[in-house]
């Protein structure tokens, strides 16, 4: 049924501001990393070092990110004051090297984390290299140094490099050596750029010897967080983070999902995303309607530090439980086995609400396609959906479906909801 046509908030007089409290709410702004040299220092010899099955095609891969962004422009609306509302985190990093103290604490930080032997034999050459020359160094690991490092093509995920909950971020502790910088590049930009400088109190770092990653949780509710315990997310993780919301922020429901730790789930993400307030797309042989002690409800016991625990038979009743709605699962893949386990691999599950109703996926996962239609979901290509609001403003009505063109960038295990950190969204009018 259609559903009533909002207005949009306006976006003209957008402030920088860190808020998230819902999984669906429309995006007012997103942290992404377009691909770049960095992507094609990915060889056959070094890609499962680096976490990649395949290479991309550069060219291509950077179309396709491009072409996701301007998706989310066009809904978001562009803003006359301001930051934008798609923010390049390498843009981010190259104006904080500007300024030489965040250039010389990147150098001491990376010095002090990196596997690469004798880096800090050369800490004082790396303090002479100009802003461009580090910025190159620090995403292709190349410079007139004889040194070298490993690149980051995973930068492009840029949910795992922190969360936001309520007006908090929580920076990552990446559980592969090949994800280490990326902590360390965000860490300098929220001390060091401007544009964060509101917000340096508000930074959550969790202690040494846990790992956690930001794909591995979900903000389905203001008081209620959601948390994979991964292959990537250690269970001290989960505590640590835990601990530290129930301090610093209202919410009073931290739910663990405890994940294979294996890589084809690697994040909760991975087989467990929103698409709107009460539709959520799963892998079903992971999420199942009965799972068996793989769900721990947490909430507070009054105690700084300590909290109680309650082991659940399944997510569903237990979110219902504590959002107080009903929730549909919609499964990636449709109702077929073998389709839900293709798809998922090529993150099917990995859906990204751009607004409340308005998803954003891989076209190729034909079959979750096929079942978002079925609950009502107006499907639409990436360059179809930009070409009907060339001429005109996005307004919100249909639950709509958009399928990206994501032949590259599919092939690097990752989904839209991956290569996207969101750092607010807005409300929408009642």
């Amino acid at each position: 049924m259609r559903q009533p046509v909002a207005d949009l908030p306006s976006q003209a007089d957008r402030r920088f501001r860190v808020s998230i409290t819902s999984e669906t709410e429309l995006l007012e702004q997103v942290l992404v990393h377009t691909p770049g040299a960095e992507m094609e220092m990915v060889l056959p010899e070094n890609r499962l070092e680096l976490l990649f099955d395949d290479i991309l095609f550069l060219g291509h891969a950077r179309e396709e990110h491009a072409l996701m962004c301007a998706v989310f422009e066009k809904i978001m609306g562009e803003s006359e004051q301001g930051p934008g509302a798609v923010i390049q985190i390498g843009t981010l990093l190259r104006e904080s090297f500007d300024e030489e103290a965040a250039r010389w604490a990147f150098i001491e930080q990376i010095c002090s984390v990196s596997e690469e032997r004798n880096l800090h034999g050369f800490e004082d050459d790396l303090k002479k290299l100009s802003p461009e020359e580090l910025y190159d160094f620090v995403l292709t690991g190349r410079s007139a140094l004889p040194i070298r490092m490993h690149p980051l093509p995973n930068l492009i995920f840029t949910r795992d490099v922190a969360a936001v909950v309520h007006d908090q971020i929580i920076l990552s502790h990446a559980a592969t050596a090949a994800r280490t910088r990326e902590s360390v590049i965000l860490h300098v930009v929220l001390k060091h750029h401007p544009l964060f400088a509101p917000i340096r109190d508000r930074i959550i770092v969790l202690p040494r010897g846990v790992t956690f990653e930001g794909g591995d949780l979900l903000v389905p509710a203001p008081d209620c967080v959601l948390v994979g315990h991964s292959e990537r997310t250690s269970f001290g993780g989960v505590m640590s983070l835990a601990s530290a919301l129930f301090e610093r922020t209202p919410v009073e429901h931290v739910v663990m999902v405890d994940l294979p730790k294996e890589r084809y789930c690697m994040h909760l993400d991975t087989v467990f995303t929103f698409a709107s307030e009460s539709e959520c797309v799963v892998f079903p042989p992971i999420i199942a309607e009965k799972q068996r002690g793989n769900v721990v409800h947490y909430t507070r016991s009054g105690q700084p530090g300590k909290f109680l625990s309650e082991v659940r038979s399944g997510l569903r009743p237990l979110l219902e439980d504590v959002l107080g709605r009903r929730l549909t699962f919609i499964p990636c893949g449709g109702d077929d086995p073998l389709s839900q386990r293709r798809e998922q691999w090529t993150d099917g599950a990995n859906l990204f609400a751009v607004a409340p109703g308005v998803v954003i996926g891989y076209e190729r996962n034909e079959s979750t396609f096929a079942a978002l239609r079925e609950h009502g979901y107006r499907v639409v290509s990436s360059q179809g959906f930009l070409s009907y609001y060339e001429e005109s403003a996005f307004r919100l009505g249909d639950k709509v479906a958009i399928k990206l063109e994501g032949n590259e960038l599919s092939r690097g295990r990752g989904g839209p909801r991956c290569m996207t950190m969101p750092l607010a969204r807005t409300s929408m009018p009642s």
